[in-house]
Order: C-alpha cells, then structure tokens, then sequence
C-alpha cells in the first residue's frame, strides 16, 4: 500500500506525475521531485513536434534511473496543433534572441493545457495527488500556459474535475533559466543527457532563440555547456 502523507500544500499522496520532455527544466524539475521524496512517474508526449531527439533522451534517463515512464503518441491530434514552427516542418525555425516575433512563432497552440490534462487523467488512475511540469520564469513574457495565472486557474480546475484533486505544481514558476540549471548543478545533475535545441540534428544549432538560453544559462553560471554544438553565439 502506498504511503500516504498530507502537507499544507493539501497533497495526500506520495505518487507524483511529472510531465518530463527530456530538456533541461522538465530534466531538473523529475530530480527534484526523486529528491523531495516522491514516487515518481514519469510521462512523456510525442505531439508531432520537429524531432523526437528529447524524447529518446528521456527515455534513457528514466531507464537509467528505473523510475517507470510512459510515452504517450497524441499525433493523432497534430492537425489541430500544427499551427507552430515547433510543429510544422515547413515553417522557418527561428534564430537569435528570444523576443515577441520568435517566442510567438514556436507557441504550441494549447499545449500545456492538452499535456496537463492527460497528466492529471494519468495522476487520478494511479492515484497520484500532484503533477510537476517546468515552466520557468523566463517564459512569463509571451508563452500564456506558463504564467502563473494559468497555473493558478489550471489548478482550480483540477481540483474539481475528477472525484480525486490533483495539483499542478511548477517548482520554477519563478525562476529564470540560469537559477534552474544552478539548482540542478547543486544536486550533482549531468546536463549532457538533456537536449534542448529546437533542431534534432546530431549537433545543436547554437542559434534558435532555445540553444542562446541554454547557452546563456551556463555561462550565467560560469561553466562550459556539455553538448557540442554546430555555432556557439
């Protein structure tokens, strides 16, 4: 039987869903909830985006850390979400500094909403009580599903969606790129098994508005970024 436990955050169980893309926040937000104590299950989304290079990474993590993981083709759904650069092969890739015209061009129509949904399905059927996912203060400016009034709203609902409450928690809410790998780095975490460039080739580009923050983030904190990149910037 599942150990139980309640906190003033009103979570009763010990299980806990983490949404986990293979990136550097979703990779720093799945160590944080094993070292908090959860019981974690990890899930994955194939949606249609450009390459599935994150997902093979997640996969190999949770394989390594024998923590169950499930990956979950929605591609069925790409034609209604396909309206993104992320998405469409035939759209231009943005490049350089992330600013309105590119953070608007990589937006996933509804993705969090679609991706949390299923989470908090998933977190009832296994009788988890909370979902982690990493959104991060550095997305607050244009990405709408990672503000905190959404997080706020979205927990409304699932506090009242199913017979059981989940809660939705984003443990960077607050946090800007840099502070989230600097807290990873304190646990010891190996950012060579994430990927984060919006391109899937064998090297990353270095120049999509996703690569420069990585980039940023590392030398905010005076280390060397372990992937090998095409062009540093």
């Amino acid at each position: 039987m599942t150990a139980l436990f309640s906190d003033a955050t009103g979570i009763t169980s010990r299980k806990a869903v983490v949404i986990y893309s293979g990136g550097m926040d979703s990779y720093t937000v799945l160590h944080k909830s094993l070292r908090e104590g959860f019981e974690v299950h990890a899930l994955s989304f194939h949606y249609g985006q450009r390459h599935a290079r994150e997902l093979k990474v997640a996969e190999q993590v949770c394989l390594d850390l024998d923590i169950p993981h499930r990956l979950i083709d929605i591609r069925a759904i790409h034609s209604l979400m396909d309206g993104s650069a992320l998405t469409d092969t035939e759209r231009a890739m943005p490049q350089g500094e992330y600013g309105q015209d590119n953070l608007t061009a990589t937006m996933v129509p509804n993705r969090n909403m679609v991706l949390l949904s299923l989470a908090i399905a998933h977190a009832v059927n296994i009788g988890a009580s909370i979902c982690f996912y990493g959104a991060h203060g550095g997305d607050h400016v244009l990405y709408p599903d990672c503000r905190p009034e959404f997080v706020d709203k979205m927990n409304d609902v699932a506090a009242i969606a199913n017979f059981d409450p989940v809660r939705i928690e984003a443990p960077y809410l607050h946090s800007d790129k840099a502070s989230i790998l600097a807290d990873g780095l304190s646990m010891g975490l190996d950012y060579a098994r994430t990927w984060t460039c919006y391109l899937g080739e064998e090297l990353a580009c270095g120049q999509c508005g996703s690569c420069r923050e990585r980039l940023a983030a590392f030398a905010a904190n005076r280390l060397t970024d372990p992937l090998r990149y095409a062009a540093h910037v």
